[in-house]
């Protein structure tokens, strides 16, 4: 059985940092993408960023491009999301995603696996 479970959130400062990550098991998939979306209070799940097998294709959202980073390591099956500047507005519940082979990264249809979330809060 699949399981994607992320870690790393917590309160921060605007301004500061913050990386989060998620470990998936279970992938039967030889090569996956994966990604990440967030969920704020009231607000619809919004798509942050997606990472490709060999890490050599990202894309990133219009509203974090420039602040926050996407990564992963294979060999631990993980993904991370580094985050910079952060702003009270990126306080969201952060979802990891993968999927086998997206034709559009950042529909959330096109994931196949989601984690549990993890709450990431910025104060001012």
């Amino acid at each position: 059985q699949v399981q994607l479970v992320e870690s790393g959130g917590g309160l921060v400062q605007a301004g500061g940092s913050l990386s989060v990550s998620c470990a998936a098991s279970g992938l039967t998939f030889s090569t996956y993408v994966m990604a990440w979306f967030r969920q704020a209070p009231g607000k619809e799940r919004e798509f942050v960023a997606s990472i490709n097998w060999s890490g050599g294709i990202t894309y990133y959202g219009s509203s974090v491009k420039g602040r926050f980073t996407i990564s992963r390591d294979n060999a631990k099956n993980t993904v991370y999301l580094q985050m910079n500047s952060l702003k009270p507005e990126d306080t969201a519940v952060y979802y990891c995603a993968v999927a086998r082979r997206p034709l559009i990264a950042s529909m959330q249809n096109e994931y196949n696996y989601w984690g549990q979330g993890t709450q990431v809060t910025v104060s001012l």
